[in-house]
Formats: structure tokens, C-alpha cells, sequence
């Protein structure tokens, strides 16, 4: 097979950002082959002081900041913002999650930037976006998730509000930054032109519901908490077996009627209640009901081999210790292990994205506070005199 470079091969980030949503975006270019400089403040990315740190080093920062360098900068000082500078001339990619304006009074602005470097892409990341009367509010996952509507429809029905159980905010907050950063480097190497790139927590909630909008734009109504149930179709939910839950997806026609032979209700098929999806949709309480009458009178094996041999979507509902046990995830390469020289063995995520050509590389631990200040600047340009006079003074460790 032909070796082809990584696809990011020869990109380079700067990524001056912490906790969650812009670290995961700069480590899926990292995985892709991007050589991604983290820039840290003196006391590290806060993520490095999470359960289980030893030192400055964290399994929660190492889980979105695999194969990055790390350079400790002092933006507070006017030198340290010069190194800034300088990298930034250097750079393709810089990744900011500040609060709207704080780069703008530090001179490490966009527009600062780019008049120096016009091929630059910049991409910020916040909790409400670069404008809008809401810009200068902090940026946090759990109140994103209440402000776009999320924690408003998960849970059960008439229960206190729900967070999703992952920051989906925050996540996806940095999958939609990477889209695009990826599409503008397609039009940098169109046009030579970089550009800006503005995402937030509460853009990405409201992005993401994607039904919940339909719902409410077609008239429906406000949505409301569901429970594990789909707004659209019925049965898609969480069904109670003999000894827990499994999910069931019976979402069309044809797997309905083949749900209902395999229960022994074809019957069920003909009643004017669930005559169609709409019907379904609309009785869905009363559905699920039906169902568990008779899903509980077994376990939950029984109910799985028989759903899969009839060929209906079902499946378990796993906690966390078989997740990593399962056979799929684990042949997926889902599960990945990394040697750290203050952690020991780690046990990490593996990339989702599967390339034929040039797939992701997740072998590399994240790096140490400040691992890399040297060898980077180096590589800049900076002169080992520099580089001691910037230490001496703080501006950079």
C-alpha cells in the first residue's frame, strides 16, 4: 500500500485555548497530521488540575490533548505577546476561546493578525458568539445547554430539567469550529485569503436541534421532555424487558408490522391508533405501553436475540465498563493506549474518523506543561539568547 503523508501534513496551529471545546478541535487537526503549538498560560490549562493530576499533568488533559506541543507564554506580558505575534506570522491556524474582545485588548486579534499574516485562519470559539447583545458572557456547557433549549426536553416527562449526560455544547461547539477551519483552508488555497471563524457553545445547541426545531416551526407546539422517546417516530425508545431496558427502533412500516408478529399482536398493525407513523407518534404513550406488556415478561437477552433474528434495530443500553468491553468498539479501535511519562499507561479515546489513505494518528500522549517552549521558538527563529532573556523575565517558561 502507497504511504501518503498525513493529510494536515505541513499545517500549522497555535492553539490558545482550555477545558473543552477549542482543545478538542485543535486535537482532531493534531490527529490528522497538523503540528498543533499549545499555548499555555504560566499555570496551565485548568484541565491539567483535574481528578487524578499528578503534578501538572491530568488524564483529562491528556484525553484533548494528544499530539500537541506545549509552550508556556505569559500573555499578560508585552514580550510574551510579541512570541505570540511572531508564531502567528508562521502560522495557518489559530484557535482562540476567549471571551469576545479579551484577544482584541491583548493586540492578538484577527485583524491585528492578519495584516501580518493574510493567509491566517482564525477561529474563536465562545459561549454566545463574537456579536449579539449576549457576546460577553462566560462560555460553559451546562448553561449553553439551558439557554439553546436542550436541558428544556431532556428527561422524563414532568421531571425537573435534564443536562445531556455529554457537553454536547462544548463538543460541538469544536466539531462545527472544524468544519470550518477545514473548508477555509479550501478557500485559502482557492483564493491565498484566510479568514475568521466564529462559533459558540449556544450556536452549536440550537444547531444540533435539528427536530426539536421542526416541531416547534411546523406548528406542533413548544417541545417538550420525551424521555428516551423520538419526536418523529414511533416505537423508538428505551423498552422495559424482565430485568431492565433495551432500545427498540421499529421507526417504519415494515419493521413495525414485522415488531408485532414477533410479540404476537399482528393485530396491533391494523388498529386505526397505529395505523401509520403519525398515528404512532401521537399515541406513543399508549404504543409503549402495549409493547412492555409484553417485553416485561422476559429478560432482556431473550428480547435481543429475537428482535435481532426478525431483524429489527434494538440493542443494550451499556454503561461505560462494557462499552469499552465490546467487541465492536474495541475492533473500531475506539479504545487506545499511550504511554506517560508522569501518568503511566493510559487508556484513551480513538479517533472516529476512518481514512483509507492517510487515517488519523492517536498514538501520542499530550504534552507536559511548558515540554516544548524551547524546541518550538527554536524552530521559530528565536535565538537561545532570546529565548533565556524571555525566560529570565517570565515572559515565557
Amino acid at each position: 500500500m502507497t504511504k501518503f503523508p498525513a493529510a494536515l501534513e505541513g499545517i500549522r496551529v497555535l492553539d490558545v485555548t482550555q477545558v473543552m471545546a477549542g482543545p478538542f478541535c485543535a486535537m482532531m487537526l493534531a490527529d490528522l497530521g497538523a503540528t498543533v503549538v499549545k499555548v499555555e498560560p504560566p499555570a496551565g490549562d485548568s484541565t491539567r488540575q483535574m481528578p487524578g493530576a499528578a503534578g501538572t499533568d491530568s488524564p483529562s488533559f491528556n484525553a484533548v490533548n494528544r499530539g500537541k506541543r506545549s509552550i508556556v507564554l505569559n500573555l499578560k506580558t508585552a514580550e510574551g505577546r510579541d512570541v505570540f505575534a511572531r508564531l502567528a506570522r508562521s502560522s495557518d491556524i489559530v484557535i482562540e476561546n476567549y471571551r469576545p474582545g479579551v484577544m482584541a485588548s491583548l493586540g492578538l486579534d484577527y485583524a491585528t493578525l492578519a495584516a501580518e499574516n493574510p493567509g491566517l485562519i482564525y477561529a474563536s470559539i465562545s459561549g454566545y458568539g463574537q456579536t449579539g447583545p449576549a457576546r460577553g458572557k462566560g462560555g460553559f456547557d451546562l448553561i449553553a445547554q439551558g439557554v439553546a433549549g436542550i436541558m428544556s426536553i431532556t428527561g422524563e416527562p414532568g421531571g425537573p430539567p435534564v443536562k445531556a449526560g455529554v457537553p454536547v455544547t462544548d463538543l460541538g461547539a469544536g466539531l462545527f469550529a472544524l468544519v470550518g477551519i477545514l473548508a477555509a483552508l479550501e478557500h485559502r488555497r482557492r483564493t491565498g485569503a484566510g479568514q475568521q471563524i466564529d462559533t459558540s457553545l449556544v450556536d452549536a445547541g440550537v444547531a444540533l436541534s435539528v427536530w426539536e426545531a421542526t416541531e416547534y416551526f411546523s406548528g406542533v407546539g413548544i417541545p417538550t421532555r420525551l424521555g428516551s422517546a423520538h419526536r418523529m417516530n414511533a416505537p423508538y425508545q428505551a423498552i422495559r424487558c424482565a430485568d431492565g431496558y433495551i432500545t427498540l427502533g421499529a421507526a417504519n412500516e415494515r419493521l413495525f408490522r414485522r415488531l408485532c408478529a414477533v410479540l404476537g399482536h399482528a393485530d396491533w398493525s391494523a388498529d386505526p391508533a397505529f395505523a401509520d407513523n403519525a398515528s404512532r407518534v401521537r399515541n406513543r404513550e399508549a404504543l409503549a405501553a402495549r409493547i412492555e406488556s409484553i417485553t416485561a415478561t422476559q429478560p432482556r437477552t431473550h428480547w435481543l436475540s429475537l428482535l435481532e433474528a426478525n431483524d429489527i434495530p434494538c440493542g443494550p443500553i451499556n454503561d461505560y465498563a462494557q462499552v469499552f468491553a465490546d467487541p465492536q468498539v474495541l475492533a473500531r479501535e475506539m479504545v487506545v493506549e499511550t504511554e506517560h511519562p508522569a501518568l503511566g499507561r493510559l487508556r484513551t479515546l480513538g479517533s472516529p474518523i476512518k481514512m483509507s489513505a492517510t487515517p488519523p494518528d492517536v498514538s501520542r500522549r499530550a504534552p507536559q506543561l511548558g515540554e516544548h517552549t524551547h524546541d518550538v521558538l527554536t524552530d521559530a527563529g528565536f535565538s537561545d539568547a532570546e529565548i533565556a532573556g524571555l525566560r529570565a523575565i517570565g515572559a515565557i517558561s
